[in-house]
């Protein structure tokens, strides 16, 4: 068998399973409408040339729309609040992406960093959902990992330390593909039944991959 029909099979192979699976059917159709609605809203922040709300308004109403999901994640309201925190994250997305498109080879960066970073989900989306693996031992260390990359990147913010930054970015493109593979592994095997919460996992996943892909691209094309 050549590689294309590898290929094409592995493809199968992976709509088969989404198909069967209502859990990860649900997610991923939730998904790509609450990654559209972050996208329009990025753009209209763009447009509209929209400040950054600053530090400690992006943390609160991330963490507060980010609890009110997670209590409404059984009824109705878990949609609502779900559009509200993914919106409110793509506003917050929209003046860090103006802030890159307005360097010379800003547009290129953004570009690279949505191709990486949607190349890098489906290809550890398929993996794991191919593979049946069991990733939930990467459970505790993605907790911990996380709790010290946010931390540390508090840090580089408040004390200005570019170097901590780029690392913290480095630490992130690493922790949101782990994060990837344990959450797609835990829907498949039963693990989250909600699809309401699994769409906030992956999203957040794929928003700190793809704003960690463009700090770090930046620094590599001389953007920084």
């Amino acid at each position: 068998m050549n590689t294309s029909s590898i290929s094409t099979t592995s493809s199968g192979t992976t709509a088969s399973i989404i198909a069967s699976n209502k859990v990860i059917r649900n997610t991923y159709m939730l998904l790509s409408m609450t990654l559209l609605f972050s996208g329009v809203m990025a753009a209209l922040s763009v447009a509209f040339n929209l400040p950054h709300p600053g530090l400690i308004i992006t943390l609160v109403g991330y963490f507060g729309l980010l609890f009110a999901t997670y209590k409404c994640q059984n009824s109705g309201w878990g949609l609502v609040s779900v559009f509200a925190l993914t919106g409110f994250m793509g506003l917050t997305l929209g003046p860090i992406i103006s802030s890159y498109l307005s360097l010379p080879n800003g547009g290129q960066v953004v570009a690279q960093a949505m191709i990486s970073t949607a190349v890098i989900f489906v290809a550890l989306s398929a993996y794991a959902i191919t593979s049946k693996k069991d990733f939930s031992f990467m459970g505790g260390f993605l907790m911990v990992g996380i709790l010290v990359a946010f931390l540390a990147g508090l840090g580089a913010v408040l004390f200005s330390i570019p170097a901590l930054s780029l690392a913290v970015s480095g630490m992130f493109v690493l922790l949101m593909s782990g994060l990837i593979l344990y959450e797609t592994s835990n829907i498949m095997r039963g693990g989250e039944t909600n699809y309401i919460m699994a769409t906030t996992s992956l999203f957040v996943a794929i928003f700190n991959l793809f704003t960690s892909l463009l700090q770090l691209l930046g620094f590599f094309n001389g953007d920084d």
